[in-house]
């Protein structure tokens, strides 16, 4: 069965090529346009994954990752940030959240794929 990943931005071009690159890869994508519509999504359905953008209006990335952990079902998920903010500062708030990962946008498709796969086992 099909790892469910869900693929949280509010760029609309963003959230195409991530779902493309997985869905190609064989995994199962919902997909979210802030950290709201992540939260509600992972409440209503159990995923695999979830890879989200940092600055998102509505619900940022940090604040979805942090209410994330909080539900028992969410609690171990493997988590990923897709953003273009890069400085130690941002990581280190991430760590703290519960990040599982950081990748830097514009990302590589195939790298996307590899950290995925690693994360998933």
């Amino acid at each position: 069965m099909a790892k469910t990943i869900l693929a949280v931005d509010d760029s609309k071009s963003i959230l195409q090529m991530v779902s493309f690159t997985l869905k190609g890869a064989g995994y199962q994508v919902i997909e979210a346009s802030n950290g709201q519509e992540g939260l509600a999504a992972a409440q209503r359905q159990k995923v695999d994954l979830v890879l989200t953008d940092l600055n998102m209006p509505v619900m940022d990335g940090l604040t979805m990752v942090q209410r994330l952990r909080a539900i028992p079902a969410c609690k171990f998920t493997p988590i990923l940030m897709l953003t273009t903010e890069a400085g130690a500062d941002f990581k280190a708030k991430g760590k703290a959240a519960g990040l599982t990962g950081w990748l830097v946008k514009p990302f590589d498709p195939q790298k996307l794929l590899g950290v995925v796969k690693k994360v998933l086992g």
